[in-house]
């Protein structure tokens, strides 16, 4: 059995939904299929989701919900109307306005793009809607309860043998709707292949796989054919966002691959991602680089600081306290730095400082900004000797000072710090030395 997610552009217009049938259809075992919610059909078009969310805003502050509920509704009846689809989304459409009170739950309304659009690709499929509220079970905590989730599922495929399934939301232990981040439909997907113990994960994009740079900086960059969950998830931290994060987890433990496809070239073989990768033919050093603008290092200079026990956690909880996520803690014998993102900490930046100066000691606390951080992964750095070093020769060729190093144990990644004007003057030059 294989779990075909698709994203909002492969089912943002007719014309992709007919892509999406015939990509389904070529291939038996696609039994499950995971929408989300209509996205955007042309650059100039909006997100029904997007519009959603401002529909409900617009009911918290009483303005006029009509011209942008008409927005949404004539996107849906135009798609039943191309497909001369049975259903009559209509009635649907209705009943969800008639139900826009500013009492209105906002995660009953922004999960309606994920309903609508299961709805019709169901009909035009010729598969059995199974609304995901009635199959995704979460605790009061927001975790998946995988028992019931796996017992409901299980019983919808052994009662349909073929389903469409929105992604994006289920049901609190109450039965009310509960939505997950943006992007959750990926998650959704990654749950129900766990507990159907699916062959695969397929996750149909816009994209043909992962790459391995940005785009938008390098022209071109090579697909990356094979990946493990660990990398994956070093370069998606560090911003390539081509899978939400978490939807690795819930078929990681179980060892299914997620394959990344594009539906607009369903012939090219995309992306596998894997726990582990087993006769590993890759000669690439490095798997992909990726990387962040816009950090903040907070720098606490006390002579002895490395000896005193507790010294560091004291300034950890100053962060905790503001709820404000660490990022990396580089140390020296009379100094150690914070590194946080800058948006995390503008706000309270004077207050920090001032109860860092307090719990440390230190008279002397240093700010800078404008730090980016890059990261190059790769499971083969390991294997092959100097890769630091032909890193620190190649940004220093560049003339690109290195503010920051780091580097976890496992060695599958180092991540350095520059200055956020070297930012895509490091990738480029990086990527040409490692690619």
């Amino acid at each position: 059995m294989i779990v075909s997610k698709f994203g909002g552009s492969s089912v943002a217009s007719s014309e992709q939904f007919k892509k999406v049938k015939s990509i389904i259809m070529s291939d038996e075992r696609r039994k499950i299929i995971v929408t989300s919610a209509s996205g955007k059909e042309s650059p100039n078009d909006n997100k029904i989701t997007d519009l959603l969310y401002l529909v409900h805003a617009h009911l918290q502050y009483s303005v006029s919900f009509k011209e942008l509920f008409s927005t949404i509704a004539n996107r849906f009846i135009k798609i039943q109307n191309d497909l001369n689809l049975k259903t009559n989304i209509q009635i649907d459409l209705e009943e969800i306005e008639m139900g826009l009170t500013k009492r209105c739950p906002i995660d009953d309304l922004v999960s309606r793009g994920e309903y609508l659009t299961g709805i019709l690709l169901a009909d035009y499929l010729g598969y059995k809607f199974v609304d995901a509220k009635d199959i995704l079970w979460f605790n009061y905590d927001g975790s998946i309860d995988f028992d019931k989730t796996e017992m409901m599922v299980k019983n919808a495929i052994n009662k349909y043998e073929k389903i469409v399934v929105p992604g994006f939301y289920g049901s609190m232990p109450d039965g009310n709707i509960h939505v997950m981040k943006r992007g959750g439909s990926d998650i959704t997907g990654s749950i129900l292949a766990r507990v159907c113990n699916a062959e695969v994960y397929e996750n149909w994009t816009d994209v043909s796989g992962i790459l391995m740079a940005d785009p938008r900086i390098i022209e071109n960059p090579k697909q990356i054919e094979k990946i493990t969950y660990s990398e994956l998830r070093e370069l998606s931290y560090m911003g390539a966002n081509v899978l939400h994060e978490d939807a690795i987890y819930p078929v990681k433990d179980s060892n299914i691959p997620i394959l990344i496809l594009n539906t607009n070239d369903p012939s090219f073989k995309g992306t596998m991602i894997c726990d582990k990768i087993i006769n590993d033919e890759s000669k690439n050093m490095i798997t992909g680089i990726a990387g962040k603008k816009d950090f903040t290092v907070i720098t606490m200079y006390r002579h002895n600081a490395s000896n005193e026990i507790g010294l560091l956690r004291k300034a950890l909880e100053v962060f905790e306290k503001y709820k404000i996520s660490v990022e990396h803690v580089p140390s020296g014998i009379d100094n150690f730095s914070i590194v946080v993102s800058t948006k995390s900490v503008e706000r309270f930046l004077y207050e920090i400082v001032s109860q860092l100066k307090q719990v440390t000691g230190s008279e002397n606390v240093q700010v800078t900004n404008n730090l980016s951080l890059l990261a190059i992964v790769g499971r083969n750095m390991a294997k092959h000797v100097g890769v630091s070093g032909q890193l620190f020769k190649t940004l220093g060729d560049y003339e690109i000072n290195i503010r920051m190093i780091a580097q976890g144990s496992d060695e599958i990644n180092i991540i350095v710090g520059v200055e956020n004007e070297d930012f895509e003057k490091a990738i480029h030059v990086l990527y040409n030395s490692f690619a």
